[in-house]
This record gives C-alpha cells, structure tokens and sequence, in this order.
C-alpha cells in the first residue's frame, strides 16, 4: 500500500478545480511583469542560494533528543524521537535531507507540514513525513481548534486533526498561519527575474557588435528578412567581433554601451543585496561581496550568519518540537530537543585552545566549565575521572574559617 493511500485512506473528497489550479498555476505578477512563485523564484540564483545557506545550516549540524534530569544532560538515545529527527526520519529520507526540505518549505512559503505517524497507546512517534506546503489547506474552527486538508497528486483529499499534522511556522501575523516570504519579497524577485530575462536578450541580440546597419534607397519586404537573417548569421554566436562586408553603400554604426545600460549592471547587483535583506541573509553567504571586505570583517561576518540568521531558525524548530511531538508526560520527564551548532563556531584551532583555556581556569582562577563539558562541545567521549566533571577552583583558596568571639582581627599593613 502507497504512503498516500495509509495517508488518506478511503474516506476522502475531490479537491475543487480551484485548489488544483492555484497549485499548478500559483503566483502573481509583479509589477515587473514577472510572474512570482516558489518554483520561478527558485529560477533567481539569490534567492537559491539564500535558500541552500540557511536549509544547509541547519541540517548540517547534529540534531539530538535530551533529558535534563536535574543533576545534569546526557543524550535520549532510547527516547522513539531521538533517531527520527538524527538521523532517519522515514523510509526514504536522512535527517540532513528532512531537514533541508522542511526550511525550503519554509523560507519559500513560510509554513512547514509533517505528518506524524503515531501509534500504541501511548500515541509514540514512529514517522515523519514533510508534505509540500501547496498540498495542506489549513482551517480554524469557532473553537480555535486547526484542521488540516491534504491533498494528494491525483485530486483526493482528507482532513486531520493538529495532533497528526505538525506544523512548523514562520514569522506570523495572525499566529496560526505563517507569512508568505515569496509573497512578501515579490517586487524584488520579479524585478530580479525581469532584468537577468533583458540582460539575456540582451547579449542574445548581439550587445557587442549591435548598432544601425543603414542602406541607401528603399529596403522591401523581402529585401528586409534577407538582411535581417544575414545580420543575425553575420554578428552573433561565433562570428562576433569579426569585421563585415557591406555592399550598396551600406554603413553600420555600432553603438557603445549608454549610462542607462551600465545602471542595468547596477540593477542587477542591488537586486541581490534586496533578496539577502529579505531572507535575512548577508550577501557574503551566497557568493557577494564588496571590495571592502578583509579576512577578519568576512570571519566575523560568518559567525554572525550563524548568530543572526541560523540561530533563530534553530530556535524555532527545536520549541516547535518540543511542543508538538513530545508529550506533556516527556516534558515533565526533562526530555526536549537541541542543535548543536558549535562546529559553527569554532574558528582557528588557536582561538578555541586560549578559551577552552580560560574557561577551564588556567592560570589559579575559578573555571566555569568542567573537563566533560569541553569535550562535548569537541564531539569527545565523556572521561570516567570524577575530577572531570568538577569546576576548577582558585589555587589560593583555602578552607573557610569562623572567627570567634576572643580572635584578634588581623594585623593592618
């Protein structure tokens, strides 16, 4: 049995003509021209990469279940979600493909569906399988209460309650359903697609040798597609820049690159600077940058790229988690979910030795980190020595004494 018949079973409806339409057809025109979905939007290189750093960002980094039990953390391994959201989710997907999916969905649409396969009793976690946005119709009852409609390829669909549907949003106006980022950043995507569509005209037409090829006399018809398909065979593909040979007094006067087309230039690149600010992304992560630019600004323009734009989206996903496939009995038992993106941040071997230093208190000061605790963060095996999961105190410091009430106070220097 297919994944959508287990899905929908056999209670299910027709979708209307206008709900397959808008799937296939969706997306309005910019005021450019340009019509603007998620699939031509993904045509705008920016916008790709925009997507491939962030969905890339957060599925490269482990992804565990934890259990705080109060005298410390250690990894859930025999909690059912851990190895779904680690490492196999489903039958057919890694956790890093999983994950990559659901932040496509949700940069480009601003929503997220999974559906959670639950079975037992105890309602336990067993599958979770991402469901294109343009395929869930979400509704809210009287009651506040959201149900889901899925629809599959062939028009057949089934409504679900939220408990089956877990559905991660983006940033929200009305708190139930996420922004449409591709709708909200239309105007620069289409403006985006519409200059790269001239620029590729063009250079098509010949933008280096192309000008005013004049004749004396009167050109017909016919005489006009015989010059015409000689000028397109004569200036473009591999005969450019090669000199012509003109008969019947005939003058070609090429044409030099005005101001208005250098600005097209300048379109072009301001454009790539609006889609980054939309997705909240710097132009450095998807290959731009300005002159400007050194070795140290670009490092700590990389870590900010894991604080300002990755870290929320960490955030999100791991509260949505914990709220919508952990039971109240795992939160009260100090389960929860957590990235860990410190391989994000550990720059030069150098620079992570002089902090794991201090934090450890070298030098006779107080340590704020144990021996175990650095070595989670390295992805090391814990150590069985009792001392490594002691703080480190001040070398001077001695054991606390009470004065009694006959003790002379110390000597004044």
């Amino acid at each position: 049995m297919s994944f959508w018949s287990r899905l929908l079973g056999r209670q299910s409806t027709k979708s209307t003509s206008l709900e397959l339409f808008r799937e296939l057809f969706g997306g309005r025109e910019s005021k450019s021209g340009a019509v603007v979905n998620w699939k031509t939007s993904l045509e705008v290189t920016t916008v790709l990469a925009c997507c491939k750093v962030i969905a890339e960002g957060v599925a490269q980094v482990p992804w565990r279940v934890y259990q705080d039990t109060g005298n410390g953390r250690s990894v859930a391994r025999e909690h059912p979600l851990h190895m779904l959201i680690y490492r196999r989710p489903n039958a057919w997907q890694t956790s890093f493909e999983f994950r990559e999916t659901l932040l496509f969905h949700l940069v480009l649409a601003g929503n997220a569906y999974v559906f959670v396969n639950r079975v037992g009793s105890d309602r336990r976690v067993i599958e979770l399988v991402p469901i294109e946005p343009g395929m869930v119709t979400v509704r809210r009852g009287d009651d506040m209460a959201l149900t889901y409609r899925v629809r599959r390829e062939d028009g057949q669909s089934k409504d679900f309650p939220a408990d089956a549907i877990w559905h991660i949003r983006g940033p929200s106006w009305n708190s139930w359903m996420g922004l449409d980022a591709v709708g909200l950043a239309r105007e620069a995507i289409g403006l985006a697609l519409s200059t790269e569509a001239t620029h590729a005209r063009f250079h098509k037409n010949g933008a280096k040798t192309s000008g005013l090829y004049s004749l004396e006399g009167t050109v017909t018809p016919e005489q006009y597609k015989v010059l015409s398909a000689w000028l397109d065979e004569a200036i473009n593909g591999d005969n450019a820049w090669k000199p012509l040979v003109l008969d019947r007094s005939a003058k070609f006067s090429p044409n030099q690159m005005s101001g208005v087309d250098s600005q097209h230039l300048e379109t072009r690149k301001f454009q790539i600077e609006e889609i980054c600010r939309a997705a909240r992304v710097m132009p450095i992560m998807v290959g731009y940058s300005d002159k400007a630019a050194t070795y140290a600004s670009a490092e700590q323009m990389f870590l900010a790229h894991v604080v300002h734009t990755l870290s929320p989206w960490y955030e999100r996903l791991e509260q949505s988690a914990d709220a919508n496939l952990l039971t109240d009995a795992d939160r009260e038992a100090g389960f929860y979910t957590k990235f860990t993106p410190q391989a994000l941040m550990r720059g030069a071997q150098k620079d992570r030795a002089e902090f794991y230093t201090k934090a450890l208190g070298s030098g006779g000061g107080k340590g704020w980190m144990t021996q175990n605790e650095v070595r989670a963060l390295e992805e090391l095996d814990r150590s069985d020595d009792p001392a490594a999961d002691e703080l480190a105190q001040p070398v001077n410091a001695g054991p606390a004494t009470e004065a009694g009430p006959d003790d002379d106070p110390p000597p004044q220097e």
